[in-house]
């Protein structure tokens, strides 16, 4: 298991790809003509921020702010909030072995699946 010292030195290449794409919210909201500038996943993410947090006195491995806040400064520096947000509470839970990074990528494409079946 990963510890709170060495997280930053664990490579999830699922996210890494989307800091080379640029995939922000704005490019994505402006490629499929969505108008709202709150990513529809937001609600999601703090919702998820608040059981993490919630639950942190009984899972000390899940320390999410700290994981956050140093993801955020040493490799997530391109993306702007709440997408450094997003992908930094990604990897951490990726790199605690919690979620699955093969099963974070299927997830994805399903997802840009879906985005593009309804864009065309």
């Amino acid at each position: 298991m990963t510890t709170d010292h060495d997280i930053s030195s664990v490579r999830v290449r699922t996210l890494e790809h989307i800091v080379e794409r640029g995939q922000t919210w704005e490019r994505m909201a402006a490629r499929y003509r969505v108008t709202n500038p709150v990513p529809p996943w937001k609600s999601s993410l703090d919702a998820t921020c608040d059981a993490l947090d919630e639950e942190g006195a009984t899972l000390p491995l899940l320390t999410r702010r700290d994981d956050e806040d140093r993801m955020s400064r040493e490799v997530y520096t391109s993306l702007p909030y709440p997408e450094n947000q997003l992908v930094a509470l990604a990897h951490s839970l990726v790199a605690r072995n919690v979620v699955d990074e093969d099963e974070l990528a299927a997830r994805l494409e399903a997802v840009r699946a879906r985005l593009d079946a309804a864009g065309a």
